[in-house]
């Protein structure tokens, strides 16, 4: 069985890729949200207005700095280990396997009983690693979406829902496109109560009553 050196030791080759994704879904199950609500003194977020745990609910403490920083910690959690893989010359699926560890750690969180954030920055920072004109195009179609509708979640649902076509345009390559589709059904998933509220007219939106 080949093997490689490392600090550890030797370690086989094919453990490599198990070991990447469960460094990435325990980095992927850090949740700023939480960590960045303590350190401001203010409530947890899983106790007041949607009980999620990301950067919209945060700011609903009418904080805007923990929320900004929510944002960009979710976000630079899952940029980090794909772009790390992508440095260490992984296989390309084994980068596609990465980038939905890291994911699914923030969805479903070791450290807080599996119970975390619909993940629309962390995609974005998976995105952004992996092709900064995929993460581009995401991002772009939700500010379009937003400005026209004030709704943050159903920018999140149409980003989402073209991801796979946008990683089709710039990576046309089979696993990060089977890795954008799984990322884009689980963001819409995460938002199903968003959508059942979109299609009730009892969404909240920014600016609106």
């Amino acid at each position: 069985m080949k093997v490689f050196m490392s600090e550890l030791g030797f370690i086989p080759v094919t453990l490599v890729p198990v070991l990447w994704m469960v460094a990435s879904y325990l980095i992927g199950s850090i949740s700023f949200g939480i960590i960045l609500s303590k350190l401001f003194g203010l409530p947890d977020p899983r106790t007041v207005g949607s009980g999620n745990i990301g950067a919209t609910n945060v700011a609903r403490s009418g904080k805007k700095l923990p929320a900004i920083l929510t944002l960009l910690g979710d976000a630079f959690k899952g940029w980090l280990p794909v772009w790390l893989a992508l440095q260490s010359g992984m296989l390309m699926w084994v980068i596609a396997a990465v980038g939905l560890a890291v994911f699914f750690g923030h969805l479903f969180p070791i450290f807080h009983r599996f119970k975390g954030g619909k993940g629309v920055a962390t995609a974005l920072g998976i995105m952004l690693a992996i092709s900064i004109m995929l993460g581009l195009a995401a991002l772009i179609t939700w500010v379009i979406v937003f400005a026209i509708s004030r709704y943050s979640s159903l920018a999140a649902i149409v980003a989402a829902a073209l991801s796979p076509l946008y990683a089709w345009v710039f990576l046309p390559y089979k696993d990060y496109i089977i890795m954008m589709v799984f990322i884009a059904l689980m963001l819409i998933w995460r938002h199903k109560s968003n959508i059942q509220k979109l299609l009730a007219g009892t969404e909240s939106g920014f600016g609106k009553k």
